[in-house]
């Protein structure tokens, strides 16, 4: 067996994987921010290239550009021309303005007013030696004085807090004051803001945890590890907010700039296990601003707790959609973020924090299941994680993973209960220990219970309910390990998206076959590409993905630092022969 260093030299081992682009790769833009405000930019270190950097439409978006600067708290919502539609269209700022400000020791300041429809934010410009124009209604020229060579300024977004612009309050690695979060500050020099950067960046690096490959002889090696540090940066900067992020995260639009509560698992799971648990709190605490309207929605419905919606905007109202409201694999995921928070840092006060959105969760989730002679069942009506069979949710019932997701969620939010010395919720655990076993059709397990059983597109989801989650007394591993082996021999892997080969890596793991769990996170297919900047892009519409990076994450974690009940050997979701050395991660459930 390797022997483990005592320690991991994370400035050689980040510095091994640091982005450099000497020529335009209009796929690979950079990225800088802190989870509430991003920035991205072209070959030059602005954003002086658009056209360059093009992104295709997705969800009738028109086409724009990857060359965003983003806010979490820069939500818009275009007014509709009629009450009932939420439809909308493209639209020019309403207006710009230009105010230069009483000058500061810092040097000259502007401030830059606009305003769309009932919306607005403010931009600050501070420098010495700076002129700034406005050229035209919404044309803002920035250029130097006479006889400066050298511009030193920066750019200062704020919130006003007006319309659907929100005054959050910041999350993510939180700093420098040019990566505005919503709270006001004085602005500084573009050289004070490099100098902050210089110091926050190495106390990331240094904090949570570390997973070191380079002294493997496998080839493979080298790539995994720079998608494991690229990774760890494209999270902290697009998911660590006060809100979940988009798939997108903060660098272009997707699916309407909407966030997906179903891939939010995805997205923050990793924080807790690499030991960055407050990056991933700022976002779970936003369910509960929305406990009212989702459960509100459970009510509607006929069902106790709430109901949480699948494609939403801050205020947590659902998105039409054939598919999303017929979503159920969301509804268990706070109650598994808020485990792992807790498995990271076990406390009372987080218990206390987060026990309401758990235990309403579970009310939902223990009123949904209903009685039958098969035991506790999920639907009809019902769109599964692998989302092949919407044309059919009307019959659709009991996929696997749901099955063993209700089972294991409900059972750890009786757990809760425990630890925060409540009465136990019979009720809760007579539905766990009563759900129906998922089906099997020629010795796999089916995705759902009810024919077609299993269409081989999509998300191979069924996978998830080993792997993503630990052993329950629902699945039977050998069962399991034949579904892991049908799917590899035979999936349509054009159709599979970033977090699927992690999700494969995870089940290949946790059944003990690290050979296929690495070949899974490597795997040569469309969507597991991992472009130079890091980001895991899927279409010339989706150009990056950060569920695949997170889901990368979670799974390295997993077959780094094991997982309750695993085997007692060091990182035994690896091949024996790679060298792996970890550092502060916390071991799976």
């Amino acid at each position: 067996m390797p022997v483990r260093p005592t320690a991991i030299d994370r400035e050689s081992l980040v510095r091994r994987h640091v982005v450099e682009q000497d020529s335009l790769d209009p796929r690979s833009p950079v990225s800088v921010g802190n989870g509430e405000f991003c920035f991205t930019m072209d070959l030059t270190g602005l954003q002086s290239l658009p056209a360059e950097y093009p992104v295709g439409a997705r969800g009738e978006l028109p086409a724009g550009t990857l060359l965003g600067t983003q806010a979490q708290w820069g939500w818009h919502s275009i007014p509709p021309e009629q009450d009932y539609t939420l439809a909308g269209s493209t639209v020019l700022y309403d207006s710009t303005w230009v105010e230069e400000l009483p000058a500061t020791g810092k040097g000259r300041e502007w401030l830059i007013s606009r305003r769309l429809d009932n919306s607005g934010y403010q931009v600050t410009v501070t420098g010495a030696g700076l002129e700034v124009e406005q050229t035209s209604r919404h044309g803002v020229i920035l250029r130097a004085a006479n006889g400066v060579e050298v511009l030193d300024f920066s750019v200062h977004f704020i919130s006003t807090g007006q319309g659907d612009c929100l005054l959050r309050g910041s999350g993510g690695i939180g700093f420098t004051s040019a990566s505005a979060t919503g709270k006001e500050k004085a602005p500084e020099p573009g050289t004070a803001v490099i100098e902050a950067s210089r110091t926050a960046w190495p106390d990331f690096w240094r904090s949570g945890a570390a997973v070191e490959l380079s002294a493997t002889e496998d080839p493979r090696a080298k790539e995994l590890e720079r998608r494991v540090v690229l990774s760890q940066y494209l999270t902290a900067i697009n998911c660590s907010g006060s809100l979940p992020p988009q798939e997108t995260g903060l660098v272009c639009n997707s699916w309407r700039g909407r966030f997906h509560l179903e891939m939010h698992w995805w997205h923050a799971a990793h924080f807790a296990a690499w030991n960055r648990t407050p990056l991933l709190l700022p976002a779970l605490r936003w369910y509960a601003s929305i406990l009212e309207p989702a459960r509100q929605t459970a009510k509607a419905q006929g069902f106790d707790g709430v109901r949480w919606p699948k494609q939403s905007g801050p205020d947590g109202r659902e998105s039409p959609s054939p598919i999303g409201t017929f979503l159920v694999w969301q509804q268990p995921h706070p109650i598994h973020l808020a485990e792992l928070a807790y498995r990271a840092d076990p406390s009372r006060e987080l218990l206390e924090e987060f026990a309401e959105i758990v235990f309403e969760s579970a009310n939902f989730m223990a009123s949904f299941a209903h009685p039958t002679a098969r035991g506790f069942e999920l639907g009809p009506p019902l769109v599964p994680a692998q989302e092949s069979y919407e044309s059919i949710r009307g019959t659709v019932s009991n996929p696997t993973f749901e099955i063993a997701y209700w089972q294991w969620a409900l059972r750890v939010a009786c757990t809760w209960r425990e630890r925060l010395r409540l009465p136990p919720r019979d009720t809760w655990l007579a539905v766990a220990d009563g759900m129906a076993r998922p089906k099997v059709v020629d010795g796999v397990y089916a995705a759902i219970g009810v024919e077609p059983f299993t269409i081989r597109t999509d998300h191979p989801s069924m996978l998830c309910a080993l792997g993503v989650l630990p052993q329950t007394d629902i699945i039977d591993p050998a069962i399991m390990r034949a579904t892991l082996a049908d799917v590899m021999a035979g999936w349509d892997w054009d159709s599979t998206w970033g977090w699927d080969y992690p999700v494969m890596a995870m089940t290949a793991a946790r059944l003990e076959d690290p050979e296929t769990a690495v070949a899974a996170l490597l795997q040569d297919a469309p969507k597991n590409l991992v472009l130079p900047n890091g980001h895991n892009r899927q279409t010339d519409s989706l150009p990056l993905y950060l569920p695949g990076n997170g889901g990368l994450l979670a799974a390295v974690a997993l077959m780094a630092a094991g997982w309750d009940g695993g085997p007692d050997r060091h990182a035994p979701g690896f091949p024996a022969d790679w060298t792996v050395t970890w550092e502060g991660l916390v071991p799976a459930p």
